[in-house]
């Protein structure tokens, strides 16, 4: 069912813009795991924004992998109310592992607000999926976003260099695979090295997004020819490793020196 009628103005031109990021200079993508953090980054100038499984499941006290797709709805609902950027979700292997899941995360996230989304090729169960099955999941997820009606971007993802199944050649055929099977971007988390970005980039046409890691610098990854780049949870965690060394100083020393003054926070805000 086509619902392009229903899509408020403001969500297609999000969705336009981000669109057109993908074919534009090399940009980041930071990950904000709430509405406040999400506000903090677009007012630093940051053009798009995803969201992250891990800081969402940490925003419920939970572990990553344990946030149903109502969660995430109410999560995304959250975000796109709290700024203006475009967003895409992280929809993980879509709550199901049958195709139809990852379309319906699609459907679910685009209702509420969301203008792009990434389907991943690994189980919670602890597996990979098999490469004929893991397409009908990304065909899936593509049918539905162009059903849509308006350009929602899907990400395909190959988790292999995460799960322990660090096959650069396997996961080549597996983003071309997805490419294939109509993804607007491909993304395998976990490259270490230039010379793996630049491995995956060459072998695919669409643009592709790359994990950030300190020992990389933006101008490393662009260079080996990324489009798009994440940081995943990390910033979550950069706050979160904040405030358990503060609240440690605290409990072992009596040391109140690191408490922040929130002297930013009207101007992040206003």
């Amino acid at each position: 069912m086509v619902v392009e009628a229903a899509v408020p103005g403001n969500q297609k031109q999000r969705a336009a813009t981000f669109q057109a990021l993908h074919a534009g200079a090399p940009f980041v993508i930071p990950n904000p795991w709430d509405a406040g953090s999400a506000r903090v980054l677009a007012a630093l100038g940051f053009e798009a924004l995803a969201t992250t499984s891990s800081g969402v499941a940490f925003t419920l006290g939970r572990l990553d992998g344990r946030v149903t797709l109502d969660e995430v709805v109410q999560h995304v609902e959250a975000l796109v109310g709290a700024t203006d950027l475009p967003l895409s979700v992280d929809l993980e292997n879509g709550y199901g592992a049958e195709p139809e899941s990852a379309g319906l995360a699609v459907t679910r996230v685009a209702e509420a607000g969301a203008v792009g989304g990434s389907i991943e090729d690994y189980d919670p169960a602890g597996h990979l999926y098999d490469l004929p099955h893991a397409v009908e999941r990304v065909a899936a997820a593509v049918e539905a976003a162009r059903e849509l009606g308006w350009p929602f971007t899907l990400t395909a993802r190959a988790e292999n260099h995460i799960r322990g199944n660090p096959d650069l050649e396997d996961t080549i055929a597996r983003l071309q695979a997805y490419e294939a099977a109509g993804a607007d971007v491909l993304y395998a988390p976990g490259l270490k090295s230039p010379a793996e970005i630049r491995a995956v980039c060459d072998a695919v046409s669409k643009p592709v997004n790359v994990l950030a890691r300190p020992g990389l610098t933006l101008a490393e990854i662009v260079d080996a020819g990324a489009q798009r780049v994440s940081v995943g949870g990390s910033l979550t965690w950069t706050a979160v490793n904040a405030l358990a060394a503060a609240a440690t100083e605290i409990r072992d020393r009596g040391d109140f020196s690191s408490l922040g003054d929130g002297s930013g926070i009207h101007q992040w805000l206003a």
